[in-house]
């Protein structure tokens, strides 16, 4: 999903930038941006960790099947 956000910035700013970013590449440019400072390793590691453990990989399993048992009988 998309969204719009309106960040105001210095004319200096809007000019230089229109000479370095072509404008229908703007927003990819703008989006990759922030992009490496609201995303956190520690939650890839974590989702990592969490496959890694074989245990609790076979009990979801066990309980994502009979979730699916339940709403086929239900």
């Amino acid at each position: 999903m998309r969204r719009r956000m309106m960040i105001p910035i210095d004319e200096t700013v809007d000019g230089e930038f229109k000479l370095v970013v072509e404008r229908r590449k703007s927003s990819p440019f703008l989006q990759d941006l922030p992009f490496p400072h609201v995303t956190s390793d520690e939650l890839v590691d974590g989702y990592r960790a969490m496959a890694a453990d074989q245990e609790r990989e076979c009990e979801a399993l066990k309980w994502s099947e009979a979730l699916v048992g339940d709403i086929l009988m239900g």
